[in-house]
């Protein structure tokens, strides 16, 4: 085996010490499990009385139902939000200044405001009756800003030539954008768009402070009408509903790279030239 120019071969004792720091480090990570699970089970979190509601079938159809509620929120603040940042990115690209401008001023404004205060004020404000819209609402002009100065990025990453090459044949600023740019450009920006996708459905937990039934407020209603010699079941609902987030953005990171993976094989295509 040829040792590489730029990273040299490390030595019997270097890797001596990396195995001792390895087990160092996997000796302190055990060590914070145990004082983690001793603290909770002197607490008795983990008595049989804490986890008994999730035996009731309704206490899983609620369960159930905030996850569809979850993904409903979700889905359409994703749709949303990709066209309301397509929108955003186009109008920031423009060569107009009067379409420039505007579109450059909703990117930076709602970038920096706040998730929370954005989504609290629509609610408080307009949809106090339909709390789901306030959510959605606040999630798309937020994450359509992102979105938006991703897609832009992605465009511009495309090299000059192309589109100049598009404008010498005679196409369009339309054209070139939806059939030259667009194309080249998703490959770009894709993962970046589905870690932004990722956050958006994480975000989606903010609807618990605007009695939107998503997963986490169903999780406190659980909680607060179970009582147990140990108080409520705070963590155990915790320790429920958190693996359901995680499988939730595993599953929309492996549909990225299932798409990419696709995106990249048509791409390795080659159509055998005519005799």
């Amino acid at each position: 085996m040829q040792a590489s120019v730029l990273y040299e071969v490390p030595g019997p004792r270097t890797r001596r010490r990396y195995q001792l720091f390895g087990v160092l480090a996997a000796a302190v990570l055990a060590g914070l499990g145990w004082y983690v699970y001793d603290a909770l089970a002197s607490n008795g979190q983990f008595d049989p009385a804490m986890w008994a509601p999730f035996e009731y079938t309704t206490v899983q159809q609620r369960i159930l139902d905030g996850v569809r509620d979850t993904l409903t929120a979700f889905g359409l603040a994703a749709l949303f939000s990709l066209l309301w940042g397509a929108l955003l990115a186009t109008g920031r690209l423009s060569d107009h200044r009067w379409l420039r401008w505007p579109a450059t001023a909703l990117i930076e404004f709602f970038r920096a405001m706040s998730l929370l205060v954005m989504i609290f004020a629509l609610y408080q404000a307009v949809f106090s009756a339909q709390p789901m819209y306030a959510l959605v609402l606040g999630l798309t002009l937020y994450n359509g800003a992102v979105q938006a100065e991703i897609i832009r990025s992605g465009i511009q990453a495309v090299p000059r030539g192309q589109h100049e090459a598009a404008y010498a044949l005679g196409l369009r600023k339309s054209q070139v954008m939806l059939t030259i740019l667009l194309p080249q450009a998703v490959r770009s920006m894709l993962p970046a768009m589905i870690g932004q996708l990722v956050v958006t459905l994480k975000d989606t937990s903010l609807g618990f402070l605007i009695t939107y039934t998503e997963l986490l407020y169903i999780g406190k209603l659980i909680a607060n009408n179970t009582s147990t010699p140990h108080g409520y079941p705070y963590i155990p609902v915790i320790m429920v509903i958190a693996p359901i987030y995680i499988l939730l953005c595993l599953a929309l990171t492996a549909l990225a790279r299932w798409i990419e993976s696709r995106g990249r094989r048509g791409s390795n295509r080659r159509t055998p030239a005519a005799a």
